[in-house]
């Protein structure tokens, strides 16, 4: 079967490794990938938000399956795009509709979502850009810290977690009234703020059934000891200890069950991974956001613990048929660590030439934001590449991970060394 992946990231790199592994895949493109996964599949330049040039490529490409990575071509609706089609009949897609997407595209849908299927959350409220001035009355009454959100797409960036109320008042106006976030600024959604540890759980749903992928804990702070601004993702761990029997149960009866049920009486045929960013607070877990795909960066801890074949699960993704598929997960630990460029999140430099060297076994270098440039691999975004390894134990795969964070070498380069040590100490 010949496949297109769309994404350009880490988690696309991750993904990638693990579908052109598998017995059924004959040719992977990825659209418009990276440096790394040139070196295992084929990339074409496609932006993938272009949906009629990659109808095109699929046509000529006789593609079977389309795994959509990032968020935007799914808010978008590439999944719509091609069922409208009847040319485009027999194509797999991993993905899910727009409507369904809303649940990452629009935090007051997700919300409301929560809310109508008692789905345990923070309390909030959600303001339009012509109520600013609501908004500000709303805060001032508002326990602190207080949070808010963007409803739309901000590229990981639109939460603003507040500790004073001048932060939230200046928030609130960037938001709304210089539309910081563009248009995904338009509506602002206002929280209570939650104090506890996050982590994340994945689904793959095919509309009737679902299987639970190995859990994973983000870290999103620049800085050690998670101080500093958000970024995209640092680093990340699989399994996560303190995701016991008892929490599990919990995660699965009162967050991932209420939302698979709810999808299925709200009539929303969803059919893609669905992210749960979940935090754990005092041992009960409260969903601080959904997302319409994979998580980065841990798609590089989950998907490398994934043994069971990842072409077979994308098409029982497509066709239905999860109640048949086994998902096999290795004992093994996974730990990622992000690798980053001076200066990110703020401005960063570009263009500086990368040593790669080969990765030991057991570990995976997952590019991100890299490119070929006059036959060498440099640095082309922020967070640049993701360095992943599994072992025996949380400690030995974080210590190779840090072996292999140090071994490869760019100006600049910054990453942080405490991954997943809060988990080890607990």
């Amino acid at each position: 079967m010949n496949i297109l992946l769309l994404g350009s990231g880490g988690r696309e790199h991750a993904i990638a490794q693990s579908l052109v592994r598998s017995k059924h895949c004959s040719r992977c493109w990825v659209a418009p990938g990276n440096a790394g996964t040139a070196q295992i599949a084929e990339n074409v330049n496609i932006p993938v938000t272009d949906f009629e040039a990659i109808a095109d490529f699929i046509s000529t490409h006789h593609i079977g399956l389309l795994v959509v990575g990032p968020e935007d071509p799914l808010v978008l609706g590439i999944r719509d795009f091609f069922e409208a089609k009847k040319e485009f009949s027999a194509l797999k897609i991993v993905g899910p509709r727009k409507f369904g997407a809303q649940l990452e595209g629009s935090k007051d849908f997700s919300k409301k979502f929560m809310a109508r299927h008692g789905i345990p959350t923070a309390s909030y409220a959600t303001f339009h850009d012509d109520q600013l001035e609501e908004a500000q009355l709303y805060i001032k009454s508002h326990a602190l810290p207080i949070v808010l959100k963007a409803d739309g797409l901000a590229a990981g960036k639109g939460v603003l977690i507040c500790e004073t109320l001048a932060e939230a008042q200046a928030g609130l106006d960037s938001i709304l009234g210089d539309k910081k976030f563009g248009q995904a600024g338009s509506k602002v959604v206002i929280e209570q703020f939650l104090s506890g540890i996050e982590v994340s759980y994945f689904a793959a749903l095919d509309g009737k059934n679902f299987v639970l992928l190995p859990e994973a804990k983000d870290y999103k702070r620049i800085g050690e000891g998670d101080t500093g601004l958000n970024t995209g993702g640092m680093g990340s761990i699989s399994p996560v200890p303190f995701c016991d029997a008892m929490f599990n149960q919990k995660v699965l009866d009162q967050i991932i069950l209420p939302t698979v049920h709810g999808l299925s009486a709200e009539k929303i045929d969803y059919r893609g991974f669905l992210f749960f960013g979940l935090i754990n607070v005092g041992g009960d877990p409260f969903v601080i956001e959904y997302n319409a795909r994979m998580g980065d960066p841990e798609t590089e801890s989950v998907f490398p613990r994934i043994e069971s074949d990842a072409v077979e699960l994308m098409l029982a993704i497509h066709e239905q048929s999860l109640d048949q598929y086994t998902m096999k997960i290795s004992t093994l630990s996974a730990a990622t660590v992000f690798l980053v460029a001076g200066g990110y999140p703020e401005v960063y430099r570009k263009g500086d030439a990368m040593e790669i060297p080969n990765s030991e076994s057991g570990v995976s270098f997952f590019h991100a934001g890299t490119k070929m440039e006059q036959g060498r691999v440099v640095t082309n975004g922020g967070r640049v590449l993701a360095v992943s390894a599994l072992a025996e134990s949380a400690e030995s795969a974080l210590e190779k991970a840090m072996i292999g964070a140090q071994q490869i070498q760019f100006e600049g380069k910054y990453f942080r060394t405490d991954i997943g040590k809060d988990l080890i100490s607990r």
